[in-house]
């Protein structure tokens, strides 16, 4: 009985599989969008799961290989799903038809609690719990946080110098010792515990370490997020006892301490006083539960170390490749450290011009996302092309292969700094996307602009790089969004520099 049951099984599957993969292809043949008929009914998830590219890379390929099309459907189980090519029509999904296109894709579990933050609500009860955490990030909230940022850069030159060992090797998880190092003092007033070995920056990393199980999981929800929920998945489980753990403490300790540092802990206090967070609009109302509020500080350590760290990781690599560019971007910090006597203030960030230069240009080729999702939520037309989208399809977008299409920068592999001179057309005319656009651009975007530019000024007046990558070209780490080199290495060599302090 049982080889008839798996035979009859398996032909049920194939049928499926069939007829399932042919529903997809006609769907958006019927709507006069081109098909990416490999594995029709997941499509890039297959290679993703069993292949050795990262999710980016995948649909990188895709990109290319319709140079024409405004958008391609590829295959999917729980909607139908596009990738997005056309600069107007990524422009109108992300900025002009918000209101069809807000939500994200993805639906976490109800008791997901670490998940339950800006990156993955939609709706409502994302527009009131961001609407709340905006003004952390204010100019004023900004400029007093700087301090702690340039004294943690200011550190982290000293932690180099007396582990002279940490100047080669892995230096991805060196410069997150920054990152971590600065967030942690910046927006969770956290000094006294060793910042270059701990528990937080640990996390961090764990929590985006691809596995294979991580990968499964991830693949899961995009692929049938009712068989996710139903097997109560969830996305960051094995850390919410630490986490939200220790954001009860902080939060309690700055209850009873009373000293305003105008940082997450103080902005929690005070959401708690005042009560439920209430939309006048809508009357939802949110309780600012301890719970919550972790879920938040999550996520902004989680975006403040790994992309800020991978930000001034791949910019450095290119600074290493291209002396021409480093020498010049010495010269520009030496400037700044003799104007202001070897003291830097928040203004004057302001004169590093053509280190911003390069740091757009290092997020350009290296977005620290390499994928954006969004899905539809009331039917719309895609300009180009006059593509109806139903409610409910399923958008994809690739900031990697957008950031290296001819048509929007030219000669998109180079590394040239220069094609930011004019950083208003750069970036607004093309498809810019390094922290994403529109309503949901990364609300942090300013914090780790300020901070990445601190910790390149410290690190780059100190050291020079010298970057060494295996076989030539880069190569990146199977990851789901993020875009990380697998085969750079960088050696930060001492500068000897006259009236330094």
């Amino acid at each position: 009985m049982l080889i008839p049951a798996l035979l009859l099984l398996t032909v049920l599957v194939l049928t499926f599989s069939h007829y399932f993969g042919k529903y997809n292809e006609s769907y958006w043949k019927q709507r006069g969008v081109a098909f990416y008929s490999r594995n029709k009914i997941i499509g890039p998830l297959w290679d993703f799961i069993f292949g050795k590219q990262a999710f980016f890379e995948i649909l990188a390929d895709i990109y290319k290989k319709y140079p024409d099309a405004p958008v391609v459907g590829v295959g999917s189980v729980s909607a139908p799903t596009v990738l997005v090519r056309d600069a107007t029509n990524i422009r109108y999904i992300l900025q002009v038809d918000f209101e069809s296109f807000y939500h994200r894709g993805l639906e976490v579990q109800p008791g997901d609690r670490l998940a339950d933050s800006v990156p993955f609500l939609n709706g409502k009860r994302w527009k009131l719990i961001r609407q709340n955490l905006t003004p952390l990030f204010s100019l004023v909230k900004l400029k007093t946080m700087y301090s702690v940022m340039d004294k943690s850069a200011q550190d982290f030159v000293k932690y180099l110098n007396d582990h002279p060992e940490k100047l080669k090797g892995n230096a991805f998880e060196t410069l997150s010792t920054f990152c971590s190092a600065a967030i942690s003092a910046s927006i969770f007033g956290i000094t006294t515990e060793s910042i270059f070995d701990s528990p937080f920056l640990r996390m961090a990393q764990n929590a985006v370490v691809p596995t294979f199980w991580s990968n499964l999981r991830f693949s899961l929800l995009l692929i049938s997020p009712w068989l996710f929920r139903k097997l109560k998945l969830a996305l960051f489980a094995e850390h919410e006892t630490f986490f939200i753990n220790a954001v009860k403490q902080l939060i309690r300790q700055r209850e009873k301490e009373g000293v305003k540092q105008y940082d997450f802990a103080d902005l929690c206090v005070n959401l708690q006083k005042k009560g439920d967070m209430k939309d006048g609009e809508t009357g939802l109302s949110i309780e600012p539960t301890d719970e919550l509020m972790a879920a938040q500080a999550f996520f902004f350590f989680i975006a403040g170390v790994e992309p800020s760290a991978l930000a001034l990781y791949c910019t450095l690599i290119e600074l290493g490749r291209n002396p021409d560019v480093l020498k010049r971007v010495h010269d520009e910090i030496d400037d700044i450290f003799k104007k202001y006597n070897n003291t830097l203030t928040y203004e004057s960030l302001s004169d590093a011009k053509y280190l911003e230069m390069v740091l757009n240009e290092g997020l350009r080729l290296y977005p620290p996302l390499g994928i954006l999702g969004r899905q539809c939520v009331k039917d719309s037309v895609l300009p180009v092309g006059n593509i109806k989208i139903e409610k409910g399809t399923k958008i994809l977008l690739s900031p990697f292969e957008v950031h290296r299409d001819p048509k929007f920068f030219p000669e998109p592999d180079k590394f040239i700094p220069e094609r930011f001179a004019n950083e208003s057309k750069a970036m607004t005319d093309h498809v810019y996307m390094a922290f994403g656009k529109g309503s949901r651009v990364c609300i942090g975007e300013r914090f780790a602009r300020i901070q990445i530019t601190t910790g390149f000024i410290y690190l780059l007046r100190y050291f020079t790089v010298k970057t060494h990558v295996e076989g030539g070209e880069i190569k990146y780490k199977k990851e789901q969004f993020q875009v990380r080199p697998s085969n750079a290495a960088l050696e930060f060599i001492p500068r000897n520099i006259k009236n330094a302090n």
